[in-house]
């Protein structure tokens, strides 16, 4: 197991290949352990490099509507 940071997209796409050969090891073994380490600094990684923002409240709130096959007409008629 050799374990170090990512620091380019070439580390990045190796820790995502050798993510998914080990994907399936046992919790507490050696490809276990690694494989938990791996999962650790790949979202380091992509919480830098492939930041996801809030949305805007409004977005989210049409979003969920939608969702639940809402639209402003018949979202009038909702009752609690």
């Amino acid at each position: 197991m050799t374990i170090k940071p990512i620091k380019t997209k070439k580390d990045y796409q190796n820790a995502l290949e050798r993510l998914e050969l080990i994907f399936d090891s046992k919790k507490g073994s050696a490809n276990g352990d690694e494989l938990e380490i791996l999962g650790i600094l790949l979202e380091k990684y992509e919480d830098e490099h492939f930041p996801i923002g809030f949305p805007d409240s409004m977005e989210a709130i049409k979003f969920r509507m939608e969702q639940m096959g809402y639209n402003q007409c018949n979202s009038k008629n909702i009752t609690n």
